[in-house]
Parts: structure tokens; sequence; C-alpha cells
């Protein structure tokens, strides 16, 4: 028999800390239990003072904080979910926003239904959602160390006449074959061709490990 759930825990988490609030059933207003540092032996100690863990339903703020917190406390048994911080309903005059005031506010809100979770997903989600931004990530920095080295070569008087940029007879020949007299210069451009090339293999790593995990 499934047990009723008695108490709204909210979580307003950060990097430093986790402020919870507690909503009990019923129309008693929501309080504020306190601070603790996000270690999860020491969360975990103040959520046994709230109530029997199948008792509580714990919500906190999608975030930086990702889903790490939840997948844990729904390994030991808890009921959590991860709210959309864009759905969450506050007055048009609220515009203070304190960690306490936030626990309190999902705490009241998950008492009355008024909140919207969102997917939590598991490791594996997880981990190609990790690829997915890295490879955006290398897709910015290999772009830039581009755009760096035609600056460079544009500046010393090299224009590449061909139709297509970064093909390999531009990236890999004709920028090599571009000379400088000045050392300095010569340097310059010997580094960011390898910024180029190193950006390269990376988003090629990426892509093969992104590709394997999901064939898996």
């Amino acid at each position: 028999m499934e047990q009723v759930i008695t108490s709204f825990v909210g979580l307003d988490v950060h990097k430093d800390s986790i402020a919870v609030a507690v909503a009990e059933t019923g129309r008693e207003a929501p309080r504020f239990v306190g601070t603790t540092v996000p270690i999860f032996a020491k969360l975990l100690k103040v959520l046994a003072g709230l109530g029997r863990t199948e008792t509580l339903q714990i919500v906190y703020e999608a975030g930086p904080s990702g889903y790490a917190l939840a997948r844990e406390l729904r390994s030991r048994g808890y009921r959590c979910e991860v709210i959309a911080a864009c759905k969450i309903l506050r007055p048009a005059a609220d515009r203070v926003k304190t960690d306490r005031r936030d626990a309190l506010t999902l705490a009241r809100l998950a008492r009355s239904g008024d909140l919207v979770p969102v997917l939590i997903p598991d490791e594996r989600d997880e981990a190609i959602r990790d690829l997915s931004r890295a490879r955006e990530d290398a897709l910015g920095a290999r772009q830039k160390a581009r755009q760096q080295l035609k600056a460079l070569l544009l500046r010393h008087g090299h224009r590449y006449t061909g139709r297509t940029f970064w093909t390999a007879a531009h990236g890999l020949t004709w920028s090599k074959s571009c000379r400088n007299r000045q050392p300095v210069a010569r340097s310059s451009s010997r580094n960011t061709r390898r910024s180029v090339a190193s950006n390269g293999s990376i988003l090629r790593l990426i892509c093969s490990r992104s590709a394997a995990l999901i064939s898996d």
C-alpha cells in the first residue's frame, strides 16, 4: 500500500548551500527549516528530522546543480521531483528572491500541486547531453580558431582565392604555404594552425564517442 505524503519539502539548491523548507498537509503556512551545506549525508540528516522517507515529497528547481541530487534521493527511497523554474507561479510584485523565500515557495506550491516537473534523465541520457554540449563548445572553439587564422593571414597580405574555405586544400596546404618574414608572425601563424587542428581533433573524438554511446 502506497504511503500518504504528509510533508512537502522545498529545496533551494546552490553550489555552496541548500535551503530547506517544509509545508505540512493542511492549511498551515510553510516553515523554513534552515540551511545546510551541499553534502548528501548532511541533507539526509535534515530530511530525517522531517518525517519518514516514504511520507516526504521533495522538490527543487532545475538549474546548474543538475539531476544527480534527485537520482541519489530516489535511490534512497525518497519521492523527488525537479521543477521547471520558468513555470513556477510567482506574484508580479514578488521581485525579491532569497534562498529562504524560494524554498518556502517551492514547499507551498508542491503542496498545492502547482508545480510542473521535468523529466529526470538517467546517467546514460545525461552523458549524451553532456557530449552534445561538448560538441557545441568544440564547434565554437574551432570556428573561433579558424577566424583568427584567417584574420592573421589577411593582416600579412595572404588572401585565399579558392571557392571554399576550410577544405583540406585551404586549411592544411594553402595556410602552411603562406610565409611571413618576421619570426614572431611565423610563430603566431603556426600556433593558430595548431589550434585549428587541435579543435578539429577534439570535435572528431567527441562525435565518435557520441556515436558509440548512442549505438550501445
